[in-house]
């Protein structure tokens, strides 16, 4: 009977283990030539065993509306029905299906859907310090946000994304 009361309690510390909170602190920037700026909030689930990837996943919501480029009439274009049309698509989304060590950390792919366009990407991330920090590129015209035309057609397509997610249990 001990040894069933220590296995299971020792089973449940396995488990409960890789469930994490996300803390503040928490920064989402993107950047190129122009435009550059952060979304400030976030939220999302995360299960996370370094000894058992297959188990592990993550869920994450960005709200859209959070945008902040530094420029006040920036944000509101970007909020606009051109861009990410916040009042239609209000978050952007990450699901994981697949998280694998690499040589320099590890590896998530999983399918990114933003402004009601789908596409699996793939985000390489270490973890140290209970901190997730990864970095990528995304084109957002594969998303429909604005356009290579008019205006538009001024802003990078590729930009760069900065992700560091400090988690707590």
């Amino acid at each position: 009977m001990a040894v069933a009361i220590t296995l299971f309690l020792s089973s449940y510390t396995t488990f409960s283990s890789m469930d994490w909170k996300i803390a503040d602190g928490y920064a989402i920037k993107f950047t190129s030539k122009d435009p550059s700026g952060a979304f400030t909030s976030m939220k999302g689930d995360i299960s996370f065993d370094e000894n058992n990837l297959s188990a592990s996943k993550f869920n994450i919501s960005i709200d859209a509306n959070s945008i902040a480029t530094g420029n006040g009439m920036k944000n509101h274009k970007a909020k606009n029905e051109d861009w990410f049309d916040v009042k239609k698509f209000p978050t952007i989304n990450f699901t994981s299906s697949k998280i694998s060590k690499t040589t320099s950390g590890y590896e998530v792919v999983g399918i990114l859907d933003m402004r009601g366009v789908q596409k699996q990407i793939t985000i390489p991330f270490t973890f140290t310090n209970k901190t997730f920090v990864g970095s990528f590129d995304i084109n957002r015209l594969d998303y429909g946000v604005g356009t290579d035309k008019g205006m538009s057609g001024h802003a990078s397509s590729v930009l760069k994304v900065d992700v560091s997610v400090p988690v707590t249990q």
